[in-house]
C-alpha cells in the first residue's frame, strides 16, 4: 500500500504541528472515508484549550466524522494518527468500528496498540481495524521531543 499516495499523515503531522503552536501536545488526527478518499476530519489535541482530558485528536476526529457522516459507525474509513493511540482512544477506534488505523510514532508509555495493553488483541475487544505503525514516526517523535524541551 502507498500510504502517503494521497498525504493523509502529512495532514495529520501538520495538524500535530497546530497543536504544537497553540502549546498542546503534538498530536494530529485525519479520518478518511477509504472508499471515496473523502476527509472527514482533521484535528489536533485540544486537551489544554478545552479543558477536558478526552480531547485527544483521536477522539475530536471520530466525533467530526461521525457527525460528517450522520454514523456512530466508521466502517468504511482510516483513521491516520502521529502517536500510537493510548487505551481511551483505542476503545473508541474499536466502538467505532474503524477500517485501518495508520500511526507514526510508538508511545511504550501510553500507547494501547503494541505497548501497554494491546488493547486490539483482548478477547474483550469487539473489533479491531488492520494497523499500520511507524509512518512518519521520526518526524512524529521530532514534535513530541520538541514539546517536552519547551517544557523544560
Amino acid at each position: 500500500m502507498d500510504f502517503e499516495k494521497p498525504g493523509f499523515m502529512a495532514q495529520a503531522l501538520d495538524a500535530a504541528e497546530m497543536a504544537l503552536a497553540r502549546q498542546e501536545v503534538p498530536v494530529g488526527a485525519v479520518i478518511v472515508h477509504g472508499p471515496s478518499g473523502r476527509l472527514l476530519a482533521r484535528t489536533g489535541n485540544q486537551t489544554i484549550q478545552r479543558n477536558d482530558p478526552t480531547a485527544h485528536a483521536e477522539m475530536l476526529a471520530i466525533r467530526t466524522a461521525g457527525a460528517a457522516l450522520g454514523s456512530q459507525r466508521l466502517t468504511d474509513c482510516d483513521l491516520y494518527v502521529t502517536l500510537e493511540p493510548c487505551a481511551m482512544c483505542a476503545a473508541a477506534i474499536s466502538l467505532a468500528r474503524i477500517r485501518r488505523l495508520y500511526y507514526g510514532a510508538p508511545d511504550p508509555k501510553g500507547g494501547a496498540v503494541e505497548n501497554g495493553p494491546r488493547f486490539f488483541s483482548q478477547p474483550t475487544c469487539h473489533h479491531a481495524p488492520e494497523i499500520y505503525g511507524g509512518i512518519d514516526g521520526d518526524r512524529a517523535s521530532e514534535l513530541l521531543r520538541e514539546f517536552f524541551r519547551r517544557k523544560r
